[in-house]
Formats: C-alpha cells, structure tokens, sequence
C-alpha cells in the first residue's frame, strides 16, 4: 500500500500547475497548513474517517475510494501518524515544487519518524494532504 502512495504521490506531484513560492510560504500559508494537518491528526485520533478523508487531496481520495479504505490504509502503513505518543511540527519546504511541512512523530512503539506532508493548494485556495511519507531519524525531541 506505502508503495502504490508513492507512486501515486509521485505522478500527482508531477502536475501541480501552483508552485510553491516564496510568498506561498509565508506564516499564515503555513498556519493554514498546520490546521490542515493538526484536523486531519484529530480525526485519526476520534476514528472519524470521513473527516480524515476529507484532508486528503482529490487525487488521494480518488485512489482509495472511500474513507474506509482510507482508515485501513493508515492504520496498517502510518501507525506514527494515526496513534503518536507526541508530534512537533517542524520546517515548511521552499525548496520544492509543492509546500511540504515536516512532522516529527514518536510513534506508538516509542520509535520516532519524521513525516512529510506533501500538500496542494486547491482552486478555492484550501489546503490539502496530497500524499505524506514517513522517514527514520534519530531525533526524539518531540
């Protein structure tokens, strides 16, 4: 399942036609971001999987069809990010062609990941999470 994301996160990145700039990236951009997250983190954390799927971009929600699918998929590949013991929200990319905001999360297990949100700007200006993939690191500060 991780793979197929990626891969569909890959060719999803690939026509995003609003580059991330500069002035994409300022703070309330980025608040704007952190809610997206921190309401989908919410909803994982009430089992609310329609409002979790609701974040997801279009193209995500296209791929699993429903929000159950959705669930079971985060559940079973993003254990850190459906149950942390703790999360701190770190950079917002500039360098990239779409905003990605960085999350440290200790997951479950106590091992800490940090997550990167991929996000794309929708045509009514919203944010959504357009993919996230989760990578080791040694950093348990959160």
């Amino acid at each position: 399942m991780r793979a197929m994301l990626a891969i569909a996160l890959l060719s999803m990145s690939l026509t995003i036609v609003a580059p991330a700039t500069g002035a994409a990236q300022g703070g309330s951009e980025r608040d704007a971001i952190v809610q997206v997250i921190q309401s989908q983190l919410a909803a994982f954390q009430a089992d609310n999987g329609t409002v979790a799927f609701g974040f997801a971009s279009p193209g995500i929600q296209r791929m699993f069809g429903t929000p159950e699918r959705f669930m079971a998929m985060v559940r079973t590949g993003y254990a850190p990010v459906y149950r942390p013991r703790s999360f701190e929200f770190l950079d917002l990319s500039a360098s990239t062609r779409v905003p990605v905001q960085e999350v440290l999360f200790v997951g479950p297990d106590g091992v800490p990941v940090v997550a990167r949100y991929y996000m794309e700007r929708q045509p009514d200006g919203t944010w959504r999470i357009n993919g996230v993939s989760l990578h080791e690191t040694d950093d348990t500060t959160a």
